[in-house]
């Protein structure tokens, strides 16, 4: 693929009479698109949410009551107390999971460590399960007959201590992968400096690795508390009577059909990832780059003791996980735990079971792939616009508002917004509710933001060169994108893609209150057959589910180099048979 960039004063120099009307023209157009993306992403996110906020100050009769229902809500003891432990087990997990993932971090950036690949694909494999395959591999291990219950010393699983072990497991990633942006650059200067000084390594730990890495330190506390606050799963499986919000919204909605208090609890779980979210933005934006021009890259020593002890740390982090997991795989496999340890396949007859069978599979097979080629779409094309449109100010501002707003919306309080818009029969879309197509939208919506800022991202780095040439030739703008924006933005383009269907695979909380009979997912299917007692085949659906997302990534990773080779060729300078 070949490139050439002209300059602006090349460019006006190919113009021609009535290239001025035709990109005029191509811009109105394109604006029009943006538009019909703006009213998406009204009805898909904004107007949901408006919903949510009015209904959680009315009653059953549709009468604004004010702020009764959070008096309601904060005056029963039960419920209150659900906002202490919400809060508990948030900042505990945090607390525990940013040091693991730091220290994680640091052993694959900062050391001399073997073996550094195998240790980073082991120790994201959470990513690509359910939240629910920890909790129920929690309950194999810790449980009543769980093979390691004594290390519990008589504390029961089903609660505080479950709820924060699981979430710590599926939340890892998350953070790693964060901290290892963080880490992986440096001034070996820095370094240097604090040698010639005569500082000691931990102090140089103090003054120079720790400041370098604040913010990413932040970033990664704000996200994990937010993951873990907001989320459903495994509370649900392993909390037991230790009630959090997100578990009261359930009950609250399905099992008392209390939909304003529901609301009310939704906006209460909405308040402090709003919050982090805020937080964690002003902290991006006091960021300042950790690298400058006259940067030297910094290559870790060899240090004998350093390396020693966080071989280890990494070795029982990957030890942990693969444990986990590997006893959700043998779980689904036992016939029946623990009196008939022998192995067969017969949790995975899914028709056998309540659930939904493996239709359920098969559908969040379709759904996943529904919102990946759906998703992908229109959220690049979207973002290319507001990156790369001429004009429309406001509306582009607009939109990237409402593209950033889903990242502070926890999946739970999206669903049960969706109820309340989509069920109303005086809505147009009423049709829509209760099929697969709420389910993509409902998902779309969820995971909308990471996907937007990637696109932006990969979009800031193309030169507006590219548009002004070709309008300047009266090349229509969506030629442009087509030729050259797309194929540069290629890696972006699938990274976005394989995001939305290993989310697609293994969300809960975005779809608990949206699937119908027909309309049953596999992640769904998990929760109600542990409901039910089911728990070795609920085990089987989600190590489907993570098989599911491996197959996913490596197929990806297949079709990533085949299209890269052919579209990213003009990255490699090309020296054969050039003199200097």
């Amino acid at each position: 693929m070949s490139i050439s960039i002209a300059t602006k004063d090349q460019s006006m120099s190919f113009r021609k009479p009535g290239a001025l009307s035709r990109r005029s023209t191509d811009e109105w157009l394109l604006g029009g698109v943006l538009a019909i993306g703006m009213v998406g992403l009204v009805i898909a996110v904004v107007a949901p949410l408006y919903t949510l906020l009015s209904k959680s100050v009315q009653n059953h009769e549709g009468e604004f009551v004010g702020l009764q229902n959070f008096a309601t809500y904060v005056s029963t003891p039960s419920l209150v107390g659900s906002i202490a432990n919400s809060l508990t087990v948030a900042l505990l997990s945090t607390l525990i999971v940013t040091t693991l993932a730091f220290c994680a971090a640091y052993a694959i950036n900062r050391t001399r460590l073997p073996l550094k690949g195998l240790f980073r694909t082991i120790l994201v494999l959470p990513i690509l399960a359910p939240s629910l395959l920890p909790a129920i591999s929690l309950v194999y291990l810790f449980g009543n007959q769980g093979v390691l219950k004594e290390l519990l010393m008589g504390e029961s699983i089903y609660g505080p201590i479950g709820v924060v072990i699981g979430s710590c497991f599926w939340t890892f990633p998350h953070a790693l992968m964060i901290l290892l942006t963080a880490l992986a650059n440096s001034d070996a200067r820095l370094y240097e400096s604090a040698k010639v000084l005569g500082a000691s390594p931990f102090r140089t730990f103090l003054t120079v690795t720790l400041p370098g890495v604040k913010y990413g330190l932040i970033s990664t506390a704000f996200v994990v508390f937010t993951l873990v606050i907001t989320d459903f799963g495994v509370p649900k499986v392993i909390g037991g009577q230790f009630n959090v919000l997100a578990t009261d919204i359930y009950k609250q909605v399905i099992g008392q059909q209390n939909f304003e208090m529901g609301a009310a609890v939704s906006v209460i779980l909405l308040l402090p990832a709003l919050l982090t979210f805020i937080a964690d933005r002003w902290v991006q934006r006091r960021q300042s780059a950790a690298l400058t021009s006259k940067a030297v890259p910094w290559v870790p020593e060899k240090r004998a003791v350093v390396d020693k002890v966080f071989t280890v740390i990494l070795v029982a982090l990957s030890t942990t996980i693969l444990g986990i997991i590997g006893m959700a795989i043998y779980a689904s496999l036992v016939k029946f735990w623990p009196y008939n340890l022998e192995l067969s396949f017969n949790n995975y007859r899914f028709d056998l079971m309540d659930g939904g069978g493996w239709e359920a599979y098969w559908n969040s097979i379709r759904m996943a792939t529904y919102t990946a080629l759906i998703g992908t779409f229109f959220i690049f094309f979207n973002a290319y616009l507001v990156e790369k449109l001429k004009g429309f100010v406001i509306a582009k501002f607009l939109f990237h508002m409402m593209a950033i707003l889903p990242l502070a919306v926890p999946g739970l309080v999206l669903g049960l917004a969706y109820i309340f818009y989509f069920n109303s029969p005086a809505n147009p879309l009423n049709g829509i509710y209760g099929t697969m197509a709420i389910l993509v939208v409902c998902t779309i919506s969820h995971f909308y933001t990471v996907c937007h800022l990637t696109a932006v991202t990969a979009l800031k780095q193309i030169d507006p060169e590219f548009e002004a040439v070709s309008s300047s030739l009266k090349v229509p703008q969506f030629i442009t994108f087509w030729r050259v924006t797309l194929p540069v933005c290629l890696p972006a383009v699938l990274d976005i893609g394989i995001y939305l269907f290993v989310n697609a695979m293994t969300t809960v909380s975005a779809v608990i209150f949206l699937y119908s009979y027909n309309t049953m997912l596999a992640s769904v299917a998990v929760l109600n057959m542990d409901d039910a007692g089911d728990i070795a085949p609920a085990a089987a659906m989600a190590v489907m589910i993570m098989l599911t997302c491996v197959t996913a990534k490596l197929v990806h990773w297949a079709i990533s180099r085949v299209l890269l080779q052919r579209t990213q060729r003009w990255r490699i300078r090309e020296t054969e048979g050039t003199t200097s």
